[in-house]
């Protein structure tokens, strides 16, 4: 195998929104960094059933309501 062809894996530090920490491996950064998480699996919808509100982006979603309202949504 050719040397110096793949990244350098290492240990570094995520820290997750609650502020807890755990130590991974990773390609990510440099020996002893620290990964902070904006979303993780405590918070995020996929993971915790899904109870956030949907944002209607530029009324989006409010147009597809509108547009298709008899249909029985």
């Amino acid at each position: 195998m050719k040397k110096d062809l793949h990244p350098e894996y290492h240990l570094v530090t995520v820290k997750m929104t609650d502020g807890s920490t755990f130590q991974t491996r990773t390609t990510w950064g440099k020996e002893g960094d620290q990964l902070a998480l904006d979303i993780d699996p405590s918070v995020h919808p996929a993971w915790t059933g899904g109870n956030s509100r949907l944002l209607d982006q530029g009324g989006r979603v409010s147009k597809f309501k509108k547009k298709y309202e008899g249909l029985g949504f």
